[in-house]
């Protein structure tokens, strides 16, 4: 009887415990891609923070969509099939691989970074993350896979695009950190840098920040998320965390961060930058939100770019201060 008893209580506690991760594995990691008939043609990230720059963002994606582009699809390592666009503006030029954010698509978080990149004499490849936008998948794993999708582009840019390319990481956001994880692998010569616009540090510390913004107890249930993460997306939440993996980076990184962005704080760029020791810079943007960098400062982030670009990727652009 007392087995029994002792043996009830036991599933009981493992079945909550599961049932706990399963909820957070479903807030923080899946995407159901359940098409929203109502939804706006031209969407942009919600919050009041992003009103003021609605009508530029909406004009990009404008410009975006009726520009010449070339469709990539490529096969994941684990059988998902993603999705991408290469916006070319003058062929032979360096290629930013653009990576967008959590929850996010190209068309919406860089439809602004293709501009950028003309402004620079640029070429761009924005792609659709795993579970986002055209790509497959149901699973966010914050930069753990998708850093792998990361170097896997770069295999497709070299062998379908232009096997001489220089190449630059680019992300922000989730697609930032991304590409810091991505600093730390072995890469081809083509890679000559990284541009990581307001990552965060690890995917433990903005989920435990997330949790203590929502004010329910971080401690007591990041590691309820940790494991949704492992059991019901089959990936280990920590693995390769940005501020770990810039330690081993070999190529120069440029790091952009807004020092009112309440989502993904500035000091998580400060912790990057810190902690990297190949050759850096951290420019930060004054009242800048989250996301917001080039649009509130875009003659500052240019000319910073072009600046560091010179110097550290060995490439020169076409942009010159007050043109």
């Amino acid at each position: 009887m007392i087995f029994w008893t002792v043996f009830s209580i036991v599933v009981g506690i493992a079945f909550l415990i599961l049932l706990t991760s399963f909820i957070c594995f479903m807030m923080a990691f899946y995407a159901s891609r359940k098409v929203d008939k109502n939804a706006p043609e031209f969407d942009i990230p919600p919050g009041k923070i992003y009103e003021p720059y609605r009508e530029q963002m909406i004009a990009w994606m404008k410009e975006a969509k009726a520009m010449p582009c070339r469709e990539f699809t490529m096969r994941s390592f684990d059988g998902l099939t993603l999705h991408g666009k290469y916006y070319e503006c003058k062929k032979g030029a360096p290629i930013e691989l653009m990576m967008h954010g959590y929850r996010g698509t190209a068309e919406r978080d860089l439809c602004g970074g293709i501009q950028r990149c003309f402004s620079l004499g640029r070429n761009c490849l924005i792609i659709d993350q795993r579970a986002c936008g055209k790509s497959d998948g149901h699973v966010i794993t914050f930069g753990v896979k998708e850093h792998r999708d990361c170097l896997d582009w770069v295999d497709l840019i070299i062998k379908n695009i232009d096997k001489d390319a220089k190449i630059i990481l680019c992300g922000i956001s989730m697609g930032a950190s991304t590409v810091l994880m991505a600093s730390a692998k072995e890469l081809p010569k083509n890679v000559v840098g990284v541009l990581a616009d307001c990552g965060f540090t690890s995917a433990k510390e903005i989920i435990q920040k997330v949790i203590r913004r929502m004010g329910l107890p971080a401690k007591l249930l990041y590691p309820f998320v940790r494991l949704g993460a492992l059991v019901f997306g089959g990936f280990n939440l920590e693995e390769t965390p940005a501020v770990e993996a810039v330690k081993s980076a070999k190529i120069p990184i440029i790091l952009y961060h807004g020092t009112t962005d309440d989502f993904v704080p500035c000091e998580m760029s400060v912790k990057n930058f810190e902690a990297c020791k190949a050759a850096k810079q951290l420019v930060t943007i004054e009242n800048a939100g989250h996301g917001l960098c080039y649009l509130v400062e875009p003659q500052k982030y240019l000319e910073t770019l072009a600046e560091f670009s010179r110097e550290h990727y060995k490439i020169e652009c076409d942009y010159h201060a007050n043109t």
